[in-house]
């Protein structure tokens, strides 16, 4: 029995940003763009991986959740702690490079780690954290 990921989700509060910074910046294929009850959820992915998909969504994909619940989830979101990708690139530099004059908010240059890999973080216009690794040889 195989188990492979198929699909991600990452909390967004303007998905028009976040689609030109997925798209734009990343290079990601938008693949859905759906609205429901008010909602919308957008899917993007690498051309590399049409199996792996990554939902922007809603910070809070519930019609029926409590005001009180949307500002603690907006709140939360401001902080930049729902929700963190790591991308595998087979350039780190060339990637930082690429994101940040897109206009990425830096968090970490790239730099060789301890555990194996070169690294660089972002945020994404919601304050997703994004993280780009390469493998050292």
């Amino acid at each position: 029995m195989d188990v492979t990921i198929s699909q991600c989700f990452i909390a967004v509060d303007d998905h028009d940003q976040a689609i030109a910074f997925y798209r734009d910046a990343l290079g990601l294929e938008v693949r859905n763009d759906v609205s429901f009850e008010g909602m919308r959820w957008v899917t993007v992915g690498s051309p590399a991986q049409p199996g792996v998909s990554i939902i922007l969504e809603p910070p809070l994909a519930d019609p029926n959740a409590s005001p009180e619940d949307r500002q603690a989830m907006a709140e939360l979101m401001a902080k930049g702690m729902l929700r963190g990708v790591i991308f595998a690139t087979d350039d780190c530099d060339a990637t930082f490079e690429r994101v940040s004059a897109a206009g990425g908010e830096v968090l970490q240059e790239p730099m060789d780690q301890p555990y194996g890999v070169r690294d660089c973080a972002f945020r994404d216009p919601a304050g997703n954290l994004l993280r780009f690794n390469q493998p050292l040889n």
